[in-house]
């Protein structure tokens, strides 16, 4: 290839906004440091498509500290004994367009239960609080893959929640997913991970065990 066409391919990639690259370097593999096993209990309509994306967003985000993730029903769950076990409820409706975002919201997306102080492995979603939040910060061709959203918003709030879990503390971080308030762009947008200080909080908590 002449040298002119060469340079100018090299600028024109240059002046690509990140997210138009394409990326060919390969994922850093993780060393797996345990699996815990994710329940769901859902309490209301669910989609399949959204459901997947949940998952597969929250593997991502826990998966950067060697925490593997699986996935049970209530019903499977029931069959089996695992040693890292949390459950997580989902209340409200998890599948159908919620309508215009109630913007007079407050409260949180989700909960994180504890006694006397402990943390305790047991949280609980509010579906359509997240879904109306993820709406509010989709426009034009994102209503087209609205599960494919919902699903990326609603993994990262369990995400969240398994951090508290998982560390056994409420604390909060300055940045990442682990920050005390998400907004509707943290929970749709291209990416969302763990704070360094997490990282290494789930990593120093499984290898001491």
């Amino acid at each position: 290839m002449p040298r002119r066409k060469v340079l100018a391919c090299l600028l024109l990639a240059l002046s690509l906004p990140a997210s138009a690259r394409i990326s060919r370097s390969r994922p850093v593999p993780v060393t797996p440091l345990a699996t815990v096993t994710v329940v769901m209990d859902f309490k209301g309509p669910n989609s399949l498509n959204t459901t997947n994306e949940m998952q597969r967003e929250a593997e991502s985000i826990l998966g950067a500290s060697g925490v593997q993730l699986a996935w049970r029903s209530r019903a499977e769950a029931a069959a089996e004994d695992y040693p890292d076990l949390v459950v997580m409820t989902f209340r409200g409706n998890c599948k159908s367009e919620p309508g215009l975002p109630r913007y007079d919201e407050s409260g949180p997306y989700a909960v994180t239960w504890t006694t006397d102080g402990q943390v305790l492995p047991f949280g609980e979603v509010d579906c359509q609080k997240v879904i109306r939040s993820a709406r509010s910060a989709m426009w034009g061709g994102d209503l087209a893959r609205a599960e494919y959203f919902y699903g990326r918003a609603l993994g990262r709030v369990v995400a969240h929640e398994l951090v508290h879990m998982l560390t056994k503390t409420g604390t909060h971080a300055k940045d990442g997913v682990q920050r005390e308030a998400l907004s509707p762009r943290d929970l749709t947008g291209a990416s969302l991970t763990l704070s360094r200080t997490d990282l290494d909080r789930l990593k120093q908590y499984y290898q001491g065990r």
